[in-house]
C-alpha cells in the first residue's frame, strides 16, 4: 500500500477565508499484483488523528492482508501506521529520504553523496545491498557526521523493501507511483484554483482517482502473478501443519 498526500486550496465560509487542506490517497498492490486506488479524504492537515481515521477507514471497508505500507516519513503518518498496521513492514520511501539526506550535506558534496547513496541500490542481492549501506554509512562518517547518523538510523526502514521478491524492489522502494499520481490531481486542481467546499474537491480528485482506477483495471499486472506467488510463505504451526499465508 502507498500512503501519501498532497495540498489544496478551499474556501471556508465560517471562517471568511481560504484555508489549505490536506488531501489523503492510498493505492495499493492487490494479490494478484493489479494496482487499485484504495481511498481519499480531505482534512485540515497530516497530524497522526486524521491519517489514523483514514487508514481505519480502509480497514473498515475490507482493507486486509497489506504487507508493505510505503510513505514518506511524516511524524502523524508513521505514528498511524504503527497503530493501525502493526503486523506489516513500513518502507521509507527512498526518494524523500534522499532530499533529507542531502538537505544535511553541504552543496559542494551533495553531488558525491548522491552518487554514493545511488549505488546502494544498485545491488541486487539483500546482503550486499546491506553492506553497500554500511559502507556508505562510514565512508561518509568521518566528513560527515550528520548525513552518517541520519542513514545510520534509517537503515532498516530505507531497505525494507529488500525483504521482498527482488521483482518488486524497484516499485516498492519509493512513493514514485504515487506521487505521479498526485502531480496528476495537482494539474486539474489547478485549473479550478480555489474549491468552494471539501465536497467540490473531494468531487473533482475522487473522479481522477476512478479514471486512474479504471486504467488500471484494464491494464496488465503491475507486478508479475510469478513475483506475486513469491509473497506467499509456508510455515508450520504450533500443531505441525502448514499454514500458507499471504
Amino acid at each position: 500500500m502507498y500512503l501519501d498526500a498532497t495540498y489544496v486550496a478551499v474556501r471556508d465560509d465560517a471562517l471568511g477565508q481560504v484555508v489549505s487542506r490536506a488531501v489523503v490517497v492510498a493505492t495499493g498492490i492487490s494479490a494478484e499484483g493489479a494496482r487499485e486506488v484504495l481511498g481519499l479524504d480531505i482534512g485540515d492537515s497530516e497530524d497522526e488523528t486524521f491519517w489514523t481515521r483514514f487508514l481505519r477507514s480502509l480497514k473498515d471497508r475490507g482493507l486486509t492482508g497489506v504487507r508493505l505500507v510505503i510513505s514518506d516519513a511524516h511524524a502523524g503518518l508513521k505514528a498511524a501506521i504503527a497503530k493501525c498496521f502493526s503486523g506489516s513492514s513500513w518502507q521509507r520511501c527512498r526518494v524523500h529520504f534522499a532530499r533529507n539526506l542531502l538537505a544535511r550535506v553541504p552543496k559542494g558534496d551533495q553531488e558525491m553523496v548522491a552518487a554514493a547513496f545511488r549505488s546502494i541500490f544498485a545491488q541486487t542481492d539483500p546482503d550486499k545491498l546491506a553492506a553497500r549501506y554500511d559502507e556508505v554509512t562510514d565512508a561518509l562518517a568521518p566528513r560527515l557526521p550528520k548525513a552518517a547518523e541520519l542513514l545510520r538510523g534509517a537503515k532498516a526502514d530505507v531497505l525494507a523493501f529488500s525483504a521482498f521478491p527482488q521483482a518488486h524492489w524497484r516499485k516498492t522502494w519509493s512513493n514514485n507511483p504515487l506521487e505521479r499520481l498526485n502531480k496528476e490531481i495537482k494539474r486539474r486542481s489547478r485549473v479550478v484554483g480555489i474549491f468552494p467546499n471539501d465536497t467540490a474537491a473531494i468531487r473533482l480528485i475522487g473522479a481522477v482517482l476512478a479514471d486512474q482506477h479504471d486504467e488500471w483495471a484494464v491494464a496488465r499486472r503491475y507486478l508479475s502473478e510469478e513475483s506475486m506467488a513469491a509473497l506467499h510463505v509456508s510455515r508450520e504451526t504450533a500443531d505441525g501443519q502448514l499454514e500458507i499465508t499471504g
